[in-house]
């Protein structure tokens, strides 16, 4: 799949494909909400407003209100690919959604997710 053809995914797409993950591994889909955040800066009210308006994921990441700190100490492999060589920042921030959504499916404990 082309890297622009990813960046056009809508957030609203992928968000559901994360929920259903992390529930078939009996995580909850609050657990998926508080890592979204936690990367990305929204809150509830506004990750659930990116998701009504349906926007791609190049707009879903250039309107977060703040990419957390921490986030660089996202490490690992997802997709067969070490997300901190990733070079296409906007691709590395997708990855370490990626990564963190994995995380939780696996039942992590979240301040290990998050960094703390």
């Amino acid at each position: 799949m082309k890297i622009e053809r990813v960046y056009k995914m809508t957030f609203a797409s992928i968000y559901p494909m994360y929920v259903q993950k992390v529930e078939r591994k009996g995580q909850a889909k609050a657990d998926v909400d508080t890592v979204i955040c936690w990367l990305t800066g929204y809150d509830e009210a506004g990750l659930a407003a990116q998701i009504e308006k349906a926007v791609d994921l190049e707009m879903f990441f250039a309107e977060a209100p703040q990419m957390n700190a921490n986030a660089a100490r996202i490490k690992g492999v997802i997709c067969g690919i070490r997300v901190e060589d990733i070079e296409a920042p906007l691709m590395q921030k997708i990855r370490w959604m990626d990564k963190l959504v994995d995380e939780v499916a696996k039942g992590k404990a979240m301040d290990k997710i998050l960094r703390s």
